[in-house]
């Protein structure tokens, strides 16, 4: 069978050699040169996609043996959890790459980073051998932190080392719990297949492996009280940086919940589940108040993604406490549809902040006012993603919060108070687009350009998946259902 996970996997790696290899590249060139690989890598995933997960386990494996007497190999393939996230990625980095062409500094390395970024990123949803994961785990650090530090705003030094401190440190109790799962595995393996299907580790020795598997990925979640990295990091990155951030390495904490934590240490993570929901349910509140008292359009946007991370973390600290098959299968379709929507709306809020930044040089709210007028394509384009943003029906966040909620009531109904985040975000939401968008336009923003040719092939792509995920959730879930539905431990 044609290697298509790998292709998928490599295509981005392949332009980045290219342009290492080419150091007299011109600007335009570099650029193309991103986006043929990542649009080849799009399409590439397309068919993955179009293969799909079949009977609701690992499907499209590929392995080659790396270091035998040590149980390592490449291995790759892809479930109903892992498949929308490689999607999700690949139409990320794509539209990233198109809205980054006006970048002319440094080019070469600009979109060198970001194509190594991108296989790094697959490479995490697709690996099903515990030190391959661990490895593009890992080297999604160092393209983060490069491309914040050098093509990021005034304060990029300070938020790139953040970042790069918080998730490495982060990341190191993971190594220590794969460690411990390899040691108790008979006989001796990092095949994460093995490890769900027979989990090597009980009692005492189960929980503290769950506890330093909750460490890394609440960090990379990120989870109140270890989110601090993430607004500063938001702020300071450029644009497609911040794109890719919210909706792709954040995602890699709440996979990382579902195929360790939740998969790996089941009967542990049934025992702190409770803890593991209210934490979240903190952390969805606090991020959206925290929300609400921002002035800073991107400030607000990041904190958002505190927020509505927390009800991914909640549905699957539900689907973990049940042993209602029907309702975990509810609680984490819901959990991973909001994990592809949360990446799509976020994604395109975040491209038209930039796209404001870009054309006032600031992100405060109460320095604009009537920018509708000037903006019309702009300013409803805000308006239909942050009413996705919000829960609004129809739209990307809608279905996807509802199962989680109800999931939720039916295992702890005290839960249903993490409710209280939509109406904070409604609130939240319409006070900025009341502030930046309606009233009387000022003299200063009269001649604000609406959207370019190449804001909006980068937008109009997002926002049109934002509309289809929202009432036509069945695209997503129906792959989705597939794997939660099989999964032997629900």
């Amino acid at each position: 069978m044609f290697p298509v996970v790998s292709v998928t996997l490599f295509l981005p790696l392949l332009g980045a050699l290219v342009l290492v290899f080419l150091p007299g590249l011109s600007a335009r060139a570099a650029h193309l040169v991103g986006l043929v690989a990542a649009g080849l890598t799009l399409v590439a995933s397309g068919v993955v996609w179009a293969r799909g997960a079949l009977g609701g386990g690992f499907s499209q494996v590929e392995e080659v043996p790396w270091i035998p007497s040590l149980g390592v190999a490449y291995r790759v393939g892809v479930d109903g959890i892992s498949l929308p996230l490689v999607l999700l990625t690949t139409v990320l980095f794509f539209v990233a790459l198109v809205f980054s062409l006006e970048i002319t500094e440094r080019a070469r390395s600009y979109v060198a980073l970001f194509l190594l970024l991108e296989t790094a990123s697959i490479g995490v949803f697709v690996a099903l051998d515990a030190i391959v994961f661990y490895v593009f785990f890992e080297v999604t650090l160092v393209g983060m932190y490069f491309i914040i530090a050098d093509w990021g705003y005034e304060g990029r030094q300070r938020a790139a080392l953040t970042f790069f401190i918080y998730t490495l440190l982060g990341s190191l109790p993971l190594l220590l719990a794969i460690l411990g799962l390899y040691l108790a595995s008979q006989p001796n393996t990092f095949d994460m297949r093995e490890y769900i299907a027979d989990p090597p580790l009980t009692g005492l020795a189960a929980m503290l492996a769950l506890v330093a598997m909750l460490v890394t990925f609440f960090v990379k979640t990120p989870v109140f009280p270890v989110h601090t990295w993430l607004p500063l990091a938001h702020t300071e990155a450029p644009t497609a940086g911040s794109v890719i951030l919210a909706g792709v390495l954040l995602k890699m904490g709440t996979y990382g919940l579902v195929r360790f934590a939740l998969q790996m240490t089941p009967d542990a993570f049934r025992a702190a589940a409770p803890y593991v929901a209210i934490l979240a349910v903190f952390s969805a509140l606090y991020g959206a108040f925290v929300a609400l008292a921002q002035t800073d359009l991107k400030r607000l946007v990041a904190y958002t993604s505190v927020n509505h991370m927390g009800y991914v973390v909640l549905g699957v600290a539900v689907a973990a406490a049940t042993t209602d098959a029907s309702v975990a299968a509810l609680a984490l379709d819901g959990a991973v549809l909001q994990m592809v929507s949360h990446g799509v709306v976020t994604g395109v809020l975040f491209l038209l902040v930039g796209a404001l930044q870009d054309r006032a040089h600031t992100r405060e709210m109460g320095a604009f006012g009537g920018l509708l007028r000037a903006a019309p394509v702009l300013g409803w384009g805000f308006i239909l993603a942050a009413f996705a943003s919000l829960g609004l029906p129809a739209l990307a966040h809608f279905p996807a919060e509802f199962q989680i909620f109800l999931g939720t009531l039916r295992v702890y109904p005290a839960g249903v108070l993490v409710v209280l985040g939509i109406v904070v975000t409604a609130g939240l939401y319409l006070r900025a687009i009341v502030t930046v968008f309606l009233g009387e336009l000022p003299e200063r923003w009269k001649g604000t350009k609406d959207l370019d040719a190449r804001e909006l092939l980068s937008i109009g792509p997002l926002l049109a998946l934002t509309v289809l995920i929202g009432v036509a959730p069945f695209l997503v879930l129906g792959v989705v259902h597939e794997t939660t539905r099989a999964m032997g431990l629900l």
